[in-house]
């Protein structure tokens, strides 16, 4: 999947520039000129999360957004001095923001289009899983299925083996995310009249096409990985057990790194899988806070909801602070991977 991107205060030092993500942001509260307390300093940011609390988002699919949306607002913060450096002439920066802006919108179902995924589709399911769950891609139900009655696989294995096939099937909603904004951009290109006009929407048009053929590279790599994994079972020496981590170091092992850089990479990956297991953790432990919550708000005891309350919003911040930290360092390990797998891989 596509990754994007984060939070940063002009004013605060370099280092926040870089990404630290510290308790001071999170107590610190934003203010627009009205003195109205907000989320972001980007209005259309506040706009879209403001909709999210509208639409009632589950609590982990709202952290998700959050953490998102201030990735999203970091790059943007980034990029608006990269403009004032002139260091972004052809606008790739930008069409690169405006392309993570609406996979963001369509992730979530705020591009005004139908989503027909289930929007409960996260890692909690994982551990309620039920006989009739499918993943929406006939070759992934027949894959998932087979090795389900298999017996080749523990009720543990099952779990991992699931998370890797809902993972595989988030990112073809994604390709399917970015396949529609190049369709869009190519029927916007048609009406183009003006000749400058017509290169910088080629250009667009042109990053958009390299874009999903990576993805579709991806999205055949990881069946593949599905259909070995589903015949013959997880092998003893398995590196990582979470999808995420898993996809980074194929991705290592395919950009001919040296010995040394992937046994360096080896280890990040070990940190940033314990990262990403305790950001699921703190996610079931939003959902389990919220249905105690929504218990005791049906019994009307007020000192009880009052405690429940402040209990569940400092577990939805911290759920929040760790999604954005697990993302950032996702995005990270990518774009080193990327670079060092550069030199001997036409993307």
């Amino acid at each position: 999947m596509n990754l994007q991107c984060f939070v940063a205060v002009l004013c605060l030092s370099a280092g926040v520039m870089a990404g630290k993500y510290s308790r001071e942001m999170n107590e610190a509260k934003l203010t627009n000129s009205d003195g109205k307390t907000v989320e972001f300093r980007i209005a259309k940011l506040n706009q879209v999360w403001e909709k999210a609390i509208r639409m009632q988002l589950s609590p982990v699919r709202q952290a998700e957004l959050h953490s998102d949306l201030k990735i999203q607002e970091k790059d943007e913060l980034q990029w608006k001095k990269l403009k004032v450096e002139g260091l972004d002439e052809n606008g790739e920066k930008e069409a690169q923001l405006r392309r993570n802006f609406n996979v963001i919108l369509a992730k979530y179902g705020m591009d005004g289009k139908r989503d027909t995924r289930p929007l409960e589709s996260n890692y909690l399911k994982d551990h309620d899983t039920k006989e009739g769950d499918t993943f929406d891609d006939p070759r992934l139900d027949k894959l998932w299925n087979k090795a389900k009655n298999s017996g080749k696989f523990s009720e543990e294995e099952l779990l991992s083996l699931r998370r890797e096939f809902q993972h595989h099937k988030d990112k073809i909603h994604e390709y399917n995310i970015v396949m529609d904004t190049v369709t869009r951009t190519e029927e916007v290109h048609k009406n183009v009249i003006s000749p400058l006009e017509g290169e910088a929407k080629e250009h667009v048009l042109h990053q958009k096409h390299t874009e999903l053929k990576q993805k579709m590279r991806d999205l055949n790599q990881g069946f593949e990985r599905l259909r070995k994994l589903s015949h013959e079972g997880f092998s003893e020496d398995s590196e990582f057990r979470e999808p995420r981590v898993i996809e980074l170091w194929e991705a290592a092992k395919r950009a001919n790194l040296s010995n040394d850089e992937l046994d360096s990479l080896k280890e990040e990956l070990r940190h940033f899988e314990t990262k990403v297991e305790k950001h699921s953790h703190y996610q079931e432990q939003l959902e389990l806070s919220h249905q105690k919550l929504r218990h005791v708000e049906a019994l009307g005891d007020t000192e009880h909801i009052q405690r429940n309350q402040e209990k569940y919003n400092t577990l939805a911040e911290k759920t929040r602070e760790m999604g954005y930290k697990m993302k950032k360092h996702m995005q990270d390990l990518t774009n080193k991977i990327s670079r060092q797998g550069l030199n001997h891989n036409e993307l």
